[in-house]
């Protein structure tokens, strides 16, 4: 089990994380979320013994990894980083830069090791092509062939997709998440990107300010956020007062609700007028303005034209799981 304690970090006179405590199951994927400077890499960093750490530990069952005050070389060698900055060999070729990474004692297995991640990484055509030659997204795919080619038992991913194009982004997104969990590799990926998280992330920690203020089951914490900033990680919500959603209420609180949970109705709800239209692929995304003047996104099969006045409503049960324990809606 990977267990990071770290009471406080920071430099100079600027904390960057704080009580920072959570466990890692072997063979457990957990992603970290959080808006830019919530502390993801820096936590990362630390993990993998890039940051000296004066006010915590981090153990791999009973080892610990330590930091570069004791590692001349940043790492323990169950555990790979992948950074956003990739650190590849740029005057060599893409298997010259993934062989770089195997063991030397077993030279005779290299080939076939090679092949297998080239083809993990679609990159099998480009297996003599200088590094130099390649896109940033291509070069992505190298660096995480590299840190896969010894199989650490834990493997740190920093935004992993970041510099893909969308067409091989979703189908090295499959094959990496599936291969690490057939491997019983524990991985923790930092991403701001909902699609790296929600299929394949059992748990999901999100960070605020360097403090960890969500630690649940991924599909759990989508379908009952804490609050409006850990919802909007995953995506667009809105955030709805609920004297719009049931005029009788006299709850003087907010709803959250993302877009998909609106529905159609013919003449009562929450009236809202149409501003704009966004097609979305299988569905639009609609902005309108409700009679207070809270803006409403809300999908819709078709398009939406401007100036229309059309009415939504929300399942109570939705209502009932979004409002703090113990704030119940009556039907």
């Amino acid at each position: 089990m990977l267990k990071v304690q770290i009471n406080s970090f920071g430099y100079k006179n600027r904390a960057i994380l704080k009580d920072i405590a959570f466990d890692v199951a072997p063979g457990e994927h957990v992603a970290l979320m959080g808006e830019s400077g919530s502390g993801k890499s820096t936590l990362l960093k630390i993990i993998y013994g890039l940051l000296h750490v004066e006010e915590g530990s981090v153990f791999w069952g009973k080892k610990e990894a330590l930091g570069p005050n004791f590692n001349l070389v940043p790492g323990e060698p169950y555990m790979k980083y992948l950074a956003q900055d990739f650190d590849l060999m740029p005057f060599i070729s893409v298997e010259e830069n993934i062989g770089q990474f195997l063991s030397v004692f077993e030279r005779e297995t290299h080939e076939e090791r090679i092949n297998e991640l080239l083809e993990l990484i679609e990159m099998m055509p480009y297996a003599k092509t200088k590094v130099k030659f390649l896109s940033g997204g291509q070069q992505q795919r190298v660096a995480l062939a590299r840190v896969l080619a010894q199989e650490p038992e834990v493997l740190l991913l920093d935004e992993p997709f970041g510099h893909i194009d969308n067409f091989k982004r979703s189908s090295l997104r499959r094959n990496l998440f599936l291969y690490l969990k057939k491997q019983g590799i524990t991985v923790l990926t930092a991403s701001h990107d909902p699609s790296d998280v929600l299929p394949f992330a059992e748990r999901t920690l999100i960070l605020e300010n360097g403090t960890i203020i969500a630690n649940e089951n991924t599909k759990d914490l989508y379908n009952n956020p804490p609050n409006y900033y850990t919802a909007s990680l995953f995506g667009q919500v809105n955030q709805v007062p609920m004297k719009l959603l049931k005029s009788y209420s006299e709850i003087d609180k907010s709803v959250l609700v993302y877009p998909h949970e609106f529905k159609f109705s013919d003449s009562s709800g929450l009236q809202v007028e149409v501003r704009q239209s966004f097609f979305s692929g299988g569905h639009y995304l609609n902005e309108g303005t409700a009679i207070d003047g809270t803006i409403i996104f809300f999908n819709s099969e078709k398009k939406q034209e401007e100036g229309t006045t059309i009415f939504l409503n929300v399942s109570l049960k939705t209502i009932n799981k979004r409002l703090q324990v113990g704030q119940k809606t009556n039907s």
